[in-house]
């Protein structure tokens, strides 16, 4: 199984679909709340340059946020990513 991080924000909505979409694959996931790590998101802004949340990360390799996700989705591609087998 691949080591999947959300890195998200409690009320941020864009968070929460990349979430749902996650669950809905039936994938084990960590999430990460920094709504209150100010320093995290400034650390996690510099590795991945990137200021927004949620950010993504597979087997540590940063795929973006909520709409790379999706976008990964849209074309079939997130499935190879997650290892899922689809027939």
């Amino acid at each position: 199984m691949k080591d999947v991080k959300i890195f998200s924000k409690s009320y941020c909505p864009f968070c929460v679909r990349a979430v749902q979409l996650l669950k809905n694959k039936n994938i084990e996931f960590e999430i990460i709340d920094i709504t209150e790590d100010e320093e995290r998101m400034m650390l996690l802004s510099q590795e991945t340059n990137c200021d927004t949340v949620p950010q993504i990360f597979i087997d540590k390799e940063f795929i973006g946020g909520c709409d790379e996700l999706m976008a990964l989705e849209a074309n079939g591609e997130l499935d190879k990513l997650l290892g899922i087998e689809t027939f």
